[in-house]
Parts: C-alpha cells; sequence; structure tokens
C-alpha cells in the first residue's frame, strides 16, 4: 500500500504514522505526508524517522490541488487518511475563518484532487482504493449528564466554530460518497491524549505548567466531562477501519473513560507528586486555579463505539489510569521537545486551561 497522510506532524497525525511505520509485517510500500507546518505541526515529531525508506515528506497545504494532484499521481497513492484541520476551539472563537479554509475548502479540495486521481484507477485499484476522513465527537454537540452516549446516527449539533467546519467537511465526505460514489470512510473520535500533544490542550498543559511552577487553570468549575482516548488506540483504530471499515460508514472511537476536567487535572497532579515531586515538598494541588468559563462551553461528550467493537473487533488497549501514567512518564522524559515549542515555536502567554 502507498498511503497518503495528511497533517501528519501534527498530534494524533505523527503517532499514526509512528505506528505504521513502526509495527512489524506492516503493508506499507511508501508513506507520504503532507503538512502544511502551522503552528501546531512538529517536524520533531518524526525526525527519528526521517530515513526510512518507506517515508516522504511533502511540505504543503491540502488546499492545493496542483500539489495534492502530483503526490497522488507520483506516489500511486492507494489510500488518503486526512487528519489535517485547525482543531483548537479557543482559536476558533478568536478567530472561525481559517477553521473554514482548512476544514471546510481544504477537505473540499482535498476530496476533489482523490476524486479525480481514483477515476483514472484501473480495477481492482480502483475497487481497493479508499478516503478515510478524521474527525471529532464535537460535531454532535453536548450532552446531559443522563443522555446516553453520541451513537453514529447523533444528529449533528456543533456548538462552536471548530465544531461546525468539521461539521461541515464530514458532510462533505458524505456527499463525495453518495453523489460520486467516491470509497470514502470517516471516523470521530473523543478527547486524545498521549506522546506528542500541543503543549496547549489540557493535559499537557497541565504537566509542563505545574512542573515549571505555575498555575493550573480549569475552566468554570471544573465540571466538563470528555471521554479520553489514548492516542496510540485511536491509531490503531484508524488503521482498521481504513483497512477493514464499510465503504461510506462512519465509526465512533472512544476511549471508554469519562472523565470530568478537574478529575484529570487532580490525577496528573497526584502521578507528578510521586514521579516529580516539588522541591518545596507541597502537593501540586495547590498550583489549581479556576478562570472564567469558555464562551458556550460543552458540558459532556460521550462516545458509544459499539459499532467498531463488534463490526470491527476494536477495544482500547489503554485504560485511563494505564495511558495517563504512559503520558506523564513521557513528558518527563521529553522535557525538551516540550521546551523547544513553549519558547520558540509558541508564544506561551497565549496557554490557557484547554479542554
Amino acid at each position: 500500500m502507498n498511503l497518503l497522510v495528511t497533517g501528519g506532524c501534527g498530534f494524533i497525525g505523527s503517532n499514526f504514522i509512528r505506528q505504521r511505520l513502526t509495527e512489524s509485517g506492516s503493508p506499507l510500500t511508501k508513506l507520504v505526508n503532507l503538512d502544511a507546518l502551522t503552528y501546531a505541526g512538529n517536524p520533531a515529531n518524526l525526525a527519528d524517522l526521517a530515513k526510512d525508506p518507506r517515508y516522504v515528506f511533502a511540505h504543503g497545504d491540502i488546499g492545493d490541488t496542483d500539489l495534492v494532484s502530483r503526490l497522488l499521481a507520483e506516489h500511486a497513492i492507494d489510500a488518503v487518511v486526512n487528519f489535517a484541520a485547525e482543531s483548537h476551539v479557543d482559536r476558533s472563537i478568536d478567530s472561525p475563518e481559517p477553521f473554514v479554509q482548512t476544514n471546510v475548502v481544504g477537505t473540499l479540495r482535498l476530496l476533489n484532487a482523490a476524486r479525480l486521481r481514483w477515476t483514472k484507477l484501473p480495477e481492482p485499484k480502483k475497487a481497493a482504493f479508499r478516503f478515510l476522513h478524521v474527525s471529532t465527537d464535537e460535531v454532535y454537540g453536548t450532552l446531559s449528564l443522563t443522555d446516553p452516549a453520541f451513537t453514529e446516527e447523533t444528529p449533528f449539533a456543533p456548538n462552536s466554530p471548530y465544531a461546525a467546519s468539521k461539521a461541515a467537511s464530514d458532510h462533505l465526505v458524505r456527499a463525495y460518497q453518495h453523489t460520486y460514489k467516491f470509497p470514502t470512510l470517516t471516523t470521530n473520535c473523543s478527547n486524545n491524549y498521549g506522546p506528542f500533544h500541543f503543549p496547549e490542550k489540557l493535559i499537557p498543559l497541565v504537566i509542563l505548567n505545574a512542573l515549571e511552577g505555575k498555575p493550573l487553570p480549569v475552566y468554570g468549575d471544573g465540571m466538563q466531562i470528555r471521554d479520553w482516548l489514548f492516542v496510540e488506540d485511536h491509531a490503531a483504530a484508524i488503521w482498521l477501519v481504513l483497512q477493514k471499515g464499510r465503504v461510506g460508514e462512519t465509526y465512533n472511537i472512544g476511549g471508554l473513560n469519562e472523565k470530568p476536567n478537574i478529575e484529570i487535572v487532580k490525577t496528573i497532579c497526584a502521578l507528578l507528586d510521586k514521579k516529580s515531586p516539588r522541591a518545596d515538598g507541597k502537593p501540586y494541588e495547590t498550583q489549581i486555579t479556576y478562570v472564567a468559563d469558555r464562551p458556550g462551553h460543552d458540558r459532556r461528550y460521550a462516545i458509544d463505539c459499539t459499532k467498531l467493537q463488534k463490526e470491527l473487533g476494536w477495544n482500547p488497549r489503554e485504560s485511563f489510569t494505564t495511558g495517563i501514567d504512559k503520558t506523564v512518564d513521557w513528558y518527563l522524559k521529553n522535557k525538551s521537545w516540550a521546551a523547544d515549542i513553549t519558547s520558540t515555536r509558541y508564544a506561551r502567554e497565549r496557554l490557557g486551561a484547554k479542554g
């Protein structure tokens, strides 16, 4: 298989690429990573794999039709996995337009280029071609404490500009399958965490702020509930869907770990108390600071991934207990990776509690 991955220098994309290139018996002949290297795209995430003869990096935008078309043809691409997206809710509230440009217009142009390539393929390559679009549970809106978890049949009700842009891209992918019979797949995931997570997000932010003696900002009362999915479990699920999912279907991917944000923060504090205690002996919890809530902050997300479990036999390998322990260890061992981002790639003063 020759695979085109878009947004592969980001958090989830880089973990997916790492998993694909390091697993034994991989069917990949070539993996092309197309990334625009915006603020959250970091080539350092894959630096140790750069010399793999199967790996090709292309710097560019999914909205660049000429570039995408050339890559599809030049590398005889058999499948596309689209991670490329603006994905930060607070940024979408500050400035929605980049989210529409990348997530909607960019996805549309990527679909167009891939479909045109697909129409020219001979059988059986045409029958085997796949386009997998990676999306989010935020397209479904919010849940009360007693509502059942989101299923693939839950109506879309996005509540942020980010979620609205992803919902639009999901609809475009569906439309291309229905109208053109283009072989698409869509996955909608819950909140990811794990290695290489960009430091503006809740879990890495708490770890790094704690170690630096800074406040640990928590939105509102901290009782916003999310379903936490270890990124390596997510990557494995995407690969499974790409290989065995039914064309035209959507598959929800969840970690089966619903927890309020404040519990996440306190769990991290307790782990750091054991693994890297403060010099003054005080618990890291003393750094927790409650801040004004995000506008329109969704109260609860929860994913029902029964379809994925029953049809494709997937289950997460990591519980939240094991996953968060591995995550904290990774950040403690990779302080230079985070320091590079916070000092040179990103304006540290803009970081806030992102969940």
